[in-house]
């Protein structure tokens, strides 16, 4: 394939040159071969600009930039409007549409992106299809697990391994899109069978300019990003975005909810914590779904699966036993248990709005029981992130905790204690019993030891996580261990003879 088979239409060069066969593409100098197309545009950490020497002593057969080329610059040069636009374009094209010989599903949304994604694939699985699923946690390719760097990678990695399913004889993938995916174009240009988006609150401020940007990014993806106008569109009824956003797409809409205006409803839902069970009424029917998911909010991460079910046409007894099949999101309300008479729950809520629904599905669960138990809340919240998050926070875990252990989270650059004290603005509006300890272990050995029988200890921010950013370092951390190893120290669980 040649650089005018690529870029046709779409890029400024010399039309008189003369055709150069490219051999494959790259945006990292350090894996590019000899006869690849090399893109260069800034990332969040380098500028791939200042790799352009080592691209060319490598081999580059040329250059692609959304720069002019530079006056003395001796080879190829292919200036476009959008780097990661074209780059997404190109791959998609150079690697024969896999996007169009596989059926994508996108999520998009602030929360239950994870769980979401994860309950889908279950559900294509149990239809017995070989699928691809990528996301925060990790991606997955067939059999295939891969560690994730990004929440959606970059759109080469996500051709090339799109195409892996193919040649695997795969039919599906389910993406997590973020909504710095949609504004960098990592997506840029795929067709997408079905849209989903879950719900809209703050967070990412620190990337994008304000909540009305935030939005038109999410929404993006609702109406092809750049691709084809999704076959189908999913949306959050119980959402006040979803429900503005409901009227206004092009493509055909099932939306899903606990209102009585949703296509795919849930009632009589009964939420314990070893799993849930409830009644869907669709416009296929109706259906009872049990869950090995605990919280009342994962009761709409469950709808929007169903919901895309149905557009894919998978029969509704094939999705409840899907939904049945999926025994656990890591990170996501992923309980701890080494024998303790309190319950430790650990989960990625880093948003207020995440951090609200956790600590009230907790709160139910703890009225359920009729335990005259507490909630202990211990969390703290990233830094060289969004600022205006932390106090609301604060506010949301005073409010609905017994006692809040502020600590850190990935501070980054910034103070810990700065990050404690932005958020100890808004958890001092209320009343309640709280510490600071900046150090994350520590924090969370103060948070079970001090729990009695009938608690309800969170360990809210990281999740699934294995690693902790203190400064420029990058430490092993993984609160799931920390967990379990505080809790044996303190006389739980088999390993809590053995020191």
């Amino acid at each position: 394939m040649t650089v005018h088979d690529l870029f046709a239409g779409r890029a400024s060069f010399d039309p008189a040159a003369a055709p150069v066969e490219i051999t494959g593409l790259e945006y990292d100098s350090r894996r590019l071969r000899a006869g690849d197309l090399f893109f260069a545009f800034p990332g969040e950490h380098a500028d791939g600009h200042q790799f352009i020497p080592a691209a060319l002593e490598a081999g580059a057969a040329a250059v692609v930039s959304e720069r002019p080329a530079p006056a003395d610059f001796g080879a190829r040069w292919i200036q476009v409007p959008h780097g990661r636009r074209a780059l997404a374009r190109v791959a998609l094209s150079f690697y024969g549409r896999p996007d169009r010989r596989l059926v994508l599903i996108g999520v998009t949304g602030t929360n239950g992106k994870t769980t979401t994604v994860f309950l889908m694939d279950s559900v294509l699985e149990a239809a017995g299809f070989l699928t691809a699923r990528f996301g925060t946690v990790e991606h997955k390719v067939g059999r295939r697990r891969i560690p994730a760097i990004n929440t959606t990678p970059e759109s080469l990695d996500l051709v090339r391994m799109l195409d892996e399913l193919c040649k695997q004889g795969g039919s599906h993938a389910t993406f997590e899109v973020s909504s710095h995916a949609l504004a960098l174009g990592r997506v840029h240009g795929f067709d997408f069978h079905t849209a989903v988006f879950t719900n809209l609150s703050l967070d990412h401020l620190d990337f994008h300019k304000d909540m009305e940007e935030y939005g038109r990014h999410k929404r993006a993806l609702l109406e092809g990003a750049g691709g084809r106008t999704p076959s189908f569109a999913v949306v959050n009824h119980d959402d006040a975005t979803g429900r503005e956003w409901l009227a206004s797409l092009d493509s055909p809409v099932l939306s899903y909810g606990a209102d009585a205006g949703a296509d795919v409803r849930a009632h009589d839902i009964d939420v314990r914590l070893d799993g849930m069970s409830f009644d869907v009424s669709t416009p296929n029917g109706a259906i009872g779904v049990r869950s090995a998911l605990s919280g009342a909010f994962n009761v709409s991460n469950v709808l929007a699966a169903i919901a895309t079910g149905i557009c894919l046409n998978i029969e509704l007894e094939t999705i409840a036993a899907g939904i049945a099949a999926c025994h656990a999101v890591p990170g996501r309300f992923e309980r701890i248990d080494e024998g303790q008479p309190f319950v430790v729950i650990l989960d990625y809520a880093h948003t207020d709005a995440a951090l609200r629904n956790l600590i009230e599905s907790a709160r139910a669960l703890l009225a359920r029981s009729g335990d005259p138990g507490k909630i202990i809340t211990m969390f703290g919240c990233g830094g060289d992130r969004d600022r205006g998050k932390r106090p609301l926070m604060g506010e949301i875990a005073a409010r609905l905790s017994d006692r809040v252990i502020l600590t850190s989270d990935n501070p980054r650059s910034e103070d810990p204690l700065d990050i404690i004290n932005d958020i100890l603005v808004g958890l001092r509006r209320v009343d309640v019993e709280h510490d600071s300890e900046p150090d994350r272990e520590k924090a969370i050995s103060l948070a079970l030891s001090t729990a009695s029988s009938g608690d309800i200890v969170l360990l809210a921010g990281k999740g699934h996580e294995r690693r902790q950013t203190i400064g420029k370092r990058s430490i092993e951390f993984d609160d799931r261990e920390v967990a379990r190893r505080v809790l044996h120290q303190l006389g739980h669980g088999e390993s809590s003879a053995v020191h």
